[in-house]
């Protein structure tokens, strides 16, 4: 698995999955807010799934996750 979730990027989906996941537990949004836990995951993962198919990387590097690059 590439990375391709760059620093930038990877903060943004983290704060927006935990925000959503929150406003879920509170009853705030309802059951959709738990829809936070796929941004939250890209973000933890550094890799998006959708990201290859559009042809994006914000990583900068087609380095391995474990070997260098935005994935130290």
């Amino acid at each position: 698995m590439k990375c391709n979730v760059g620093g930038i990027d990877r903060m943004l989906r983290m704060v927006v999955g935990l925000v959503l996941i929150g406003l879920a537990a509170t009853g705030t949004v309802g059951v959709w807010g738990w829809i936070g836990v796929v941004p939250l995951a890209t973000g933890l993962f550094r890799f998006c799934p959708a990201y290859p198919l559009l042809g994006i990387n914000t990583c900068g590097t087609d380095s391995s996750c474990g070997s260098g690059g935005c994935c130290k």
